[in-house]
């Protein structure tokens, strides 16, 4: 019974949370448009089919099925049919001027940053769960270049690519959003400070770069495939691998490392399930293609993530700058693809951003808040794209109608407006589309167990947190 009010509540939060936020850059254009007397002929939240509506005072007020924005439909600016509906009153209507153009368009993006910044102001008022989370080094492998250099299990990464870290989520942030492969790395042992120059790696799981350096912890089992050796040892998911072979596992690579080298040959594995520790024989078999041991189960780093509670939290504009920063840094990893790696595919649509939402609010509700100045900040910013059909392609048109003196084609208009939004819906579905594809993804986040401590506990110890590098920020 706790456990379906936890579904009921998360879902109920998400729903809530994100529809505020196309609640409040709606209620933006809207509040605007009447002040500036144009008439309004519907408010949505959502696109697609209607889920319900009514009528007031000749305005649709509705709730749609595909929960990925909303819009406010204004005869006096030309909108996209794909997305409000043709208009088949025939009602005559006088132009609206450009300065009232622009003053709607732009009161969508200000009112989600008005939003952010009340949120924000909560979350100073509340405290804000910070991730203890320390980039503590775990297994390095013996003949890996790391190895060579001197880096060894324990020593803590302090500076990445010329910025400060303190936790592995900073680590995987700066090396995903670097413009080389080759990141000046510095690493701490015993007070003194080293900087090296690491070659991060394209991770197949996650697609982005990483550096080969591997988080302090037990890996934990996310799935068992039928019929292979895992299976049939009795592994099961969420067991923690302790051992293997002998040797006490310290990372998610150093275990692959070792069942590789084991193919046919029976080996025993230590695990702990339930708080439980369990030993168990299994016998890797021989991976044709690579010619080296594997058991059949999908890994992640295992570990309780620790969150610490400052409080009073950042003030707002700290974490607004912090939210630019971040948005600003991984558009500019966009635009340098070819050095970054990062493209269009590792962008989060609806399901991607409703998921991150859930586990926020599943983990603690501040931290739902806090993503939500990330969200509203976000979309001010991308709503504010030179693009027809979103905010910004309005306020350029309706500037080129003033430089002009005239107004564009009603056709012209009308087909760009359409192109367009017929564009941004097949982005929106491509985007979906690879939220889907990461699942494992969202299992490892959900897998992970979380602890909040209040500002007077005892500070913790290393934890590792199995959503490491599971994102990049942006929409």
């Amino acid at each position: 019974m706790i456990q379906v009010l936890n579904i009921l509540y998360v879902v109920a939060g998400v729903i809530l949370l994100f529809g505020a936020a196309v609640f409040v850059h709606e209620f933006g254009h809207y509040w605007m448009a009447r002040r500036r007397g144009m008439k309004v002929e519907a408010f949505a939240i959502g696109f697609g089919p209607k889920m319900f509506s009514w009528v007031k005072d000749g305005i649709e007020y509705s709730f749609r099925w595909i929960p990925a924005g909303g819009y406010v439909k204004l005869p006096q600016m030309i909108t996209s049919e794909a997305l409000e509906g043709k208009n088949d009153s025939g009602e005559k209507i006088p132009p609206a001027s450009p300065l009232s153009k622009i003053l709607v368009a732009f009161a969508g993006p200000f009112m989600n940053v008005i939003f952010a910044f009340v949120i924000a102001a909560v979350i100073y008022l509340v405290g804000l769960p910070v991730p203890v989370n320390p980039s503590i080094i775990g297994y390095v492998d013996p003949d890996s270049a790391e190895a060579k250099l001197g880096i060894q299990p324990g020593d803590r990464v302090v500076e990445v690519n010329g910025k400060a870290v303190k936790s592995w989520q900073d680590v995987q942030m700066n090396t995903v959003l670097a413009r080389t492969n080759v990141l000046p790395v510095v690493i701490e042992r015993d007070g003194n400070r080293k900087s090296y120059q690491l070659t991060a790696k394209v991770s197949e799981a996650l697609g982005l770069k990483v550096l080969n350096l591997d988080p302090k912890g037990h890996p934990e089992v996310l799935d068992v495939k039928s019929g292979l050796p895992g299976e049939k040892a009795g592994l099961k998911p969420r067991d923690i691998i302790v051992a293997f072979a002998g040797v006490p596992i310290a990372g998610k690579e150093q275990l692959i490392d070792l069942i590789g080298k084991r193919p046919n040959e029976v080996t025993v594995m230590v695990v702990e399930r339930n708080g439980q520790q369990q030993t168990l024989s299994i016998t890797p078999f021989l991976e044709p293609t690579l010619k080296k041991g594997r058991i059949g189960v999908s890994l992640v780093d295992s570990g309780t993530t620790v969150y610490q509670v400052q409080r009073p939290g950042p003030n707002p504009v700290e974490q607004v700058a912090d939210v630019l920063e971040k948005t600003f840094s991984t558009l500019s990893a966009l635009f340098h693809s070819k050095e970054t790696g990062v493209g269009v595919k590792d962008l989060s649509g609806p399901p991607g951003i409703l998921a991150m939402l859930a586990y926020y609010l599943k983990t603690d509700y501040r931290l739902a808040l806090s993503f939500m100045v990330l969200l509203n900040i976000n979309l001010a910013i991308i709503n504010l794209f030179p693009v027809p059909v979103l905010d910004g392609g309005h306020i350029m048109m309706a500037i080129i109608e003033k430089l002009r003196g005239r107004s564009l084609s009603v056709r012209t208009l009308e087909y760009t407006t359409t192109a367009f939004a017929l564009l941004l819906i097949s982005f929106m579905l491509y985007v979906s589309f690879n939220d889907f594809g990461r699942s494992s993804l969202f299992k490892s986040m959900f897998s992970g167990e979380t602890k909040i401590e209040q500002p007077d506990a005892k500070p913790a110890g290393p934890a590792t947190n199995p959503k490491d590098g599971a994102s990049v920020p942006g929409k």
